[in-house]
């Protein structure tokens, strides 16, 4: 399996695979790969000739950054995982951030119609458009026919697409289902800092979207909201961060059901200093 860290390198390894029209995979990671990442992996591979899995913490998108130092760096690993797929159709783009950003480590600015500024972007200053900088980037380098991303971040897929759109670039955005631990959880490269406690009291999160999910059935979304909020507020390991019911498409959360409309559940909970994210579709 060949690993590159440059990215004039890479790009003149995949020239030899356009030149046969072969399909290029692209599972854009910031490393600490779990069966989740796997899974896309898998789904790319199921799809085109050739998938690039890039591994890249990307600095731009941390307003935090206790959080960025903290982030799981565990490219060996990641790479023999990788290999362990025995699939010799996989390349690796591993670049430092001088290869990314040259001697500028800044993100571009973005609107992507107002869907950056609802909930990940309401408590994340400037998340977003680190997020479209670095993709957008990585876009220009591989030049992937399809790009696959997990609907556990699924207003970053949806940003992701609104990116896609506006500067007209050549990709279909597929997005994959939400891999899970057998407890629920959703697996998170973040979910190797929990204490064994916060480990413990951390499938709390999903058995709770699931409850959510029922009850918006015959209750409006302000009624689930407020329920939600009481149930946290008797965990002591978790701190809700927020709990929000949002129209799928414009992200804006709910005043009032419509049966036209599609709805999903976004939760961001504190497990001590790590913070989880989850959602789940309601209709």
């Amino acid at each position: 399996m060949k690993v590159f860290h440059n990215k004039s390198e890479l790009s003149q390894h995949l020239e030899a695979f356009k030149a046969t029209s072969s399909t290029i995979g692209f599972v854009p990671t910031m490393g600490a790969l779990h069966k989740g990442h796997l899974s896309l992996v898998e789904k790319a591979l199921s799809e085109n000739d050739i998938v690039v899995v890039s591994i890249f913490v990307n600095p731009t998108q941390f307003d935090n950054k206790d959080d960025l130092e903290k982030y799981p760096r565990t490219l060996k690993a990641d790479v023999g995982l990788l290999k362990h797929t025995g699939n010799n159709k996989v390349i690796v783009y591993a670049p430092a951030v001088e290869d990314i950003y040259g001697g500028n480590v800044q993100s571009q600015s973005f609107e992507f119609g107002g869907l950056e500024n609802e909930m990940e972007g309401a408590f994340r200053d400037g998340h977003f458009d680190g997020v479209g900088t670095i993709v957008k980037r990585l876009f220009e380098i591989v030049k992937p026919n399809n790009a696959y991303f997990g609907e556990k971040d699924y207003q970053q897929l949806q940003i992701i697409n609104k990116l896609v759109e506006l500067y007209q670039i050549p990709v279909e955005v597929i997005g994959c289902p939400i891999h899970r631990e057998k407890d629920g959880l959703a697996m998170s490269s973040r979910n190797t800092r929990l204490t064994e406690q916060h480990r413990k009291a951390a499938p709390f999160i999903f058995k709770t979207l699931k409850s959510a999910k029922t009850k918006f059935g015959t209750k409006s979304a302000e009624k689930v909201t407020e329920w939600v909020k009481t149930q946290f507020s008797k965990q002591p390991l978790l701190e809700l961060e927020y709990f929000i019911i949002a129209d799928t498409e414009t992200l804006k959360p709910v005043k009032r059901k419509s049966t036209k409309k599609t709805y999903r559940a976004f939760i961001a909970v504190y497990a001590g200093d790590t913070r989880l994210i989850d959602n789940i579709a309601l209709n």
